[in-house]
């Protein structure tokens, strides 16, 4: 069999009935993507993960009383299970200063001086809540909007709906720095969608991305990819179509990725002026590595993948860059310095080419931080809070120098209009032209969703 034979006509020559029933599930899976629910406002998403959780009192959700009673028992009152508090802990005001900014007067924390330059351009979100104070439940629940895992990726489901835009590039694209978040792969899964909807996860430490340069000569490669055709076809029949064609997809993107990426890749295209606005010229690593996965991020997006996330690069002592339990002075301006500069260049950038319209930008953590802590010190912190945060979004359609929802004076509890990840997801695909209701996949008897039974799209958030 000839090694240049396109994947449909292979499934058209493949015996068994093979090839006739993956083409129509092919095909089928194609014309879903082609058929939006609505009008859509948006048509990819950048998410720039905070992982750890940033403290949403020392970045979007001032609270002058933290620094009037600051040393101040919380008292039984505002012990909540859903943070790490007791009644002998007392309230930590926030080191940073917080003004208004831009037309709007949004108040940003001098914590993210970049960010805060483009406060008319962002959505807040101050209340939000999750369930469980624990990093692996909680960045699973941001992800699929399940605690336990073995549901897709927010990734998976965006590329299922919307389909491809593009032959030769994967339509949910993973930049990270050689770690996983807590939570794992599953974070990143296709889980029960077809394989082919699973984060393809790219390298992006340097100037190259060192994990797509080929091996093999093309003509090589091309013999060994109709090899696996071959004994794909004979082991159709014992693992099922579904997970075959799955095979099959990964295997050809992988293929073309290796003649696409390095092209994408390849920031010295950029002007200067481009470059230095990433902060990619930083004489720090990790702020230019950074720099570099937000660059690619917009050049993905570009060239027509659908979803791409950005996790943080790990610095310190554990495996959540923004965990700060001790040191939150320190930890928090690390990173900050890491990341502020690169997310405001991305969403100038978007803005400056005419994509920040079509492109969300998400900035999340997976929770946020306790307004108290055991002991003001200099190396005080605070820990896992889950009764309230923030996080934010642009471009895509959403309002930009507005905020919405509240927390009490001390930034402890939602006060007003509380928002669960299952609203934000709702909201997200209601922008990019899916109903969240209507997106389903069958698995298990059911017809299954991001957003299971959960969800409301928030309309306030969206510009008219």
């Amino acid at each position: 069999m000839s090694g240049n034979l396109s994947r449909r006509e292979w499934l058209r020559r493949a015996s068994n009935g093979f090839g006739a029933l993956s083409l129509a599930s092919l095909l089928q899976r194609e014309a879903h993507g082609a058929r939006p629910h609505h009008a859509a406002k948006a048509k990819s998403v950048i998410l720039c993960f905070m992982d750890g959780g940033p403290s949403h009192v020392d970045t979007f959700d001032p609270k002058p009383m933290l620094a009037q009673r600051q040393g101040e028992k919380i008292g039984a009152a505002a012990v909540s299970a859903k943070s790490q508090s007791a009644p002998d802990r007392v309230w930590f005001g926030s080191p940073w200063e917080f003004r208004q900014r831009g037309q709007s007067g949004l108040p940003v924390s001098s914590l993210l001086p970049e960010i805060a330059k483009l406060a008319d351009d962002i959505c807040i979100v101050r209340s939000m809540i999750g369930q469980q104070p624990l990093h692996g439940q909680q960045a699973l629940l941001m992800h699929t909007g399940r605690l336990t895992g073995a549901a897709p990726s927010i990734g998976s489901w965006v590329s299922y709906g919307l389909g491809s835009e593009s032959e030769n590039l994967p339509n949910y694209v993973l930049l990270n720095n050689d770690r996983i978040p807590n939570g794992g792969f599953e974070n990143f899964s296709a889980a029960f969608l077809p394989a082919s909807h699973a984060a393809t996860m790219l390298r992006a430490k340097g100037l190259v991305m060192d994990n797509i340069t080929p091996s093999d000569a093309a003509g090589i490669q091309e013999r060994k990819l109709a090899l696996l055709r071959e004994h794909d076809s004979a082991f159709a029949a014992l693992a099922g179509e579904a997970a075959i064609e799955g095979a099959i997809r990964n295997y050809e993107t992988a293929f073309h990725l290796q003649s696409a990426i390095p092209d994408l890749a390849a920031v010295s295209k950029e002007s200067e002026g481009t470059r230095r606005l990433y902060g990619i010229d930083s004489s720090d690593d990790f702020k230019k590595h950074y720099g570099l996965q937000c660059l690619r991020a917009r050049r993905l997006v570009e060239a027509g993948v659908r979803f791409v996330e950005i996790t943080c690069p790990l610095t310190h002592q554990n495996n959540s860059p923004w965990d700060q339990h001790g040191n939150l002075k320190r930890y928090h301006e690390e990173n900050a310095m890491i990341t502020d500069q690169a997310v405001a260049a991305l969403i100038v950038d978007l803005k400056q080419r005419g994509l920040l319209d079509s492109t969300i930008v998400i900035w999340a953590g997976e929770m946020g931080r306790t307004p108290h802590t055991p002991k003001i010190t200099e190396t005080a912190g605070r820990d896992h809070h889950v009764n309230g945060y923030s996080i934010f979004m642009a471009g895509g359609g959403f309002r930009g120098g507005f905020a919405y929802g509240s927390t009490d004076e001390f930034g402890n509890a939602v006060a007003e209009n509380p928002v669960t990840i299952h609203d934000i997801h709702a909201t997200v695909l209601h922008q990019l032209g899916l109903n969240h209701r209507r997106l389903t996949f069958r698995f298990g008897g059911r017809d299954m969703s991001l957003t299971d039974v959960h969800g409301e799209v928030l309309r306030t958030l969206i510009a008219v």
